[in-house]
């Protein structure tokens, strides 16, 4: 688990404030950080489907809503600390903010295939940290010597 963490780390995939959001996670809320993160992917996917749908309007012309959807979407990145993701949302804004549609939509490719990846390696660090969490809950009895 750590090793997934510090590579998604050294590859920019992630940031601090994710570490931050881990530490708010104890025993009394134990899933707290992967419920946050199912929130974000649910709101993501909803974003990504506006935004899609937006640019795909044969008479497109609302940059503004564009860049209210890339805000939330900035916003709720930046604050699991998915760094990567927050990059391309920023390059992705400047193009809303020049009404280059053309840019808009390699932005938008771009913002799926790094949410992607995000979510995928997100899922394969829960996945470890449920299995070792079972692993950890495994008690074997003890056996009586006779």
């Amino acid at each position: 688990m750590n090793r997934l963490l510090a590579f998604l780390f050294h590859q920019g995939v992630l940031d601090a404030q994710f570490l931050q959001l881990q530490q708010l996670q104890d025993e009394t809320s134990p899933n707290f950080l992967s419920e946050v993160v199912n929130i974000y992917f649910h709101e993501s996917e909803k974003l990504l489907r506006n935004l899609r749908g937006l640019l795909m309007e044969r008479e497109f012309s609302d940059y503004k809503k564009i860049g209210k959807h890339l805000n939330q979407f900035m916003g709720s990145s930046s604050s699991i600390g998915a760094k990567r993701v927050t990059s391309v949302c920023i390059a992705f804004r400047a193009a809303t903010d020049h009404n280059n549609r053309a840019g808009c939509l390699r932005a938008l490719e771009m913002l799926e295939q790094e949410y992607c990846y995000l979510k995928n390696k997100l899922h394969e660090l829960f996945q470890i940290e449920q299995q070792r969490a079972l692993a950890a809950g495994v008690r074997y009895p003890l056996q009586q010597n006779q």
